[in-house]
């Protein structure tokens, strides 16, 4: 039986960008386990607006004050991260069911090819809207709006994103 007082939890995504719910949720892990260590991915099928180190150092930033959260970036398969870090859990936002219903197929698998559980962390009321893909789709949209994203993304995170604002002809 594994000890609980050692286990490492990872929280992979690719945090691109880094939204108030993304904070929060890894804030509530760090509550709870021991070390969580948070997997900036690169996913190759996603356009990226920040390069994995503009998305590493912004969580690190936002989560100094966390001494248990280590940031990390990394390339390939998620369970291959969380074999190099010693990980036992894997850590997962739920906002609603349909993330439920496609996070349980990877928690099964995990659980079947990577001797790994998953955990669920809901998220709460105020952040189940929140998607980094719709935060990106508003800025590469020209931003109109993006003063109303204040809500989504914390402070530093907005000015980046204002800084990516494609120029108005």
């Amino acid at each position: 039986m594994h000890n609980a007082n050692h286990t490492i939890a990872v929280f992979p995504g690719t945090f691109d960008p880094v939204t108030i719910g993304h904070v929060d949720l890894i804030r509530r892990a760090a509550a709870i386990f021991p070390r969580v260590i948070v997997g900036v991915g690169e996913n190759p099928t996603k356009t990226q607006m920040f390069s994995p180190e503009e998305r590493v150092g912004m969580i690190r930033e936002l989560l100094h004050d966390l001494p248990n959260v280590i940031v990390r970036s990394y390339t390939g398969l998620t369970m291959q991260f969380v074999k190099e870090v010693n990980g036992k859990v894997i850590l997962r936002g739920i906002r609603d069911t349909v993330d439920l219903r496609d996070e349980l197929q990877f928690a099964n698998a995990n659980l079947i090819v990577g001797d790994v559980e998953t955990v669920f962390l809901m998220a709460t009321d105020q952040h189940a809207l929140t998607s980094s893909t719709l935060i990106k789709q508003i800025v590469e949209l020209g931003g109109a709006h993006i003063e109303r994203l204040s809500h989504l993304v914390p402070p530093a995170v907005l000015n980046r994103l204002k800084s990516r604002l494609r120029p108005k002809a």
